[in-house]
C-alpha cells in the first residue's frame, strides 16, 4: 500500500499544466509560445516548397522582388545540385521538411512536455535548431560561393534564427530536467523511463523541486530567473 502510494506524489503542483520550470519565470512550452513557432514553420515550409517546386521544374520561374534572377541562379547552382545528390531530392524539399516537421512536433504533447515527454522535446530541438544552423551556413555558402542572392532563402534563414532563439528555452528545460534526474537518482534505467515520460516515483520528486506556480501568465519571453 505504501509502495502504491509513493509510485506516484500526490502533490498539486505535479498536476497543473502551467507550472513553470526552471531556470525561467514563464512556462516554454506553454501554447502561446509554441503556436508561433508553428505558423513562422509553416511559413517557412510554403517559401522553401515554392522554391522546391521550380527546383523540380513544376514552376517556370522563382519569385525575386530584389536580386532578379539571382534566387534562380543559386537554386540551379552546383551547390544546390550536389546537395540534391546528397539528400536525393532538391534542397529546398528537404528544407520544406525540416520546417513541416518542426511545426508538427511543435503541436504534439501537451504543456509540460518538458517533463512527460521529453523525447519529443529533444527531437523538437534537433529540427529546430541544428538544422536551423545549417540553413543560416548554407545561405552563406551560396553567396559568397555561387556570387548570387537568393532572396527567398534570406528570408527562410531569417525565421531559422527566431525559430532557434524561440525553441531553445524548452529545449534548455527538457536538458536541466533530465540532467537533474541524473544527478539525483544516478540510475540509468530511471533515466531511459523519464526520457520516454514513463513516470517514476524519483523523477516525480524532481519535478516537484523543478517547477513553481505563476503567479501570473507572461505573454513575452524574458530573463531566467535567478
Amino acid at each position: 500500500m505504501v509502495a502504491e502510494e509513493e509510485s506516484v506524489i500526490e502533490d498539486s503542483l505535479l498536476h497543473q499544466m502551467d507550472a513553470i520550470p526552471q531556470p525561467w519565470d514563464y512556462n516554454p512550452s506553454a501554447w502561446d509560445q509554441r503556436i508561433p513557432i508553428c505558423i513562422l514553420a509553416m511559413i517557412a515550409f510554403f517559401i522553401a516548397s515554392y522554391m522546391g517546386l521550380y527546383q523540380w521544374r513544376l514552376v517556370d520561374s522563382a519569385w525575386d522582388p530584389i536580386f532578379g534572377d539571382q534566387t534562380e541562379k543559386v537554386l540551379d547552382s552546383g551547390v544546390s545540385e550536389k546537395m540534391r545528390r546528397w539528400f536525393l531530392v532538391p534542397d529546398a524539399i528537404f528544407g520544406a521538411v525540416a520546417y513541416l516537421g518542426d511545426a508538427i512536433f511543435g503541436l504534439a504533447g501537451s504543456t509540460r512536455r518538458w517533463q512527460y515527454r521529453p523525447w519529443m522535446v529533444i527531437v523538437f530541438g534537433i529540427d529546430v535548431i541544428p538544422l536551423g544552423i545549417v540553413s543560416v551556413v548554407l545561405v552563406v555558402l551560396q553567396g559568397t560561393i555561387v556570387g548570387s542572392w537568393c532572396f527567398l532563402c534570406l528570408v527562410t534563414a531569417v525565421i531559422s534564427l527566431i525559430l532557434v532563439y524561440m525553441a531553445y528555452d524548452e529545449v534548455w528545460s527538457c536538458l536541466l530536467y533530465l540532467r537533474k534526474v541524473w544527478k539525483e537518482t544516478k540510475s540509468k534505467k530511471i533515466m531511459w523511463k523519464t526520457f520516454w515520460g514513463l513516470r517514476t516515483s524519483e523523477a516525480d520528486r524532481v519535478a516537484e523541486e523543478f517547477i513553481r506556480m505563476p503567479k501570473e501568465s507572461p505573454k513575452r519571453k524574458s530573463t531566467p530567473s535567478k
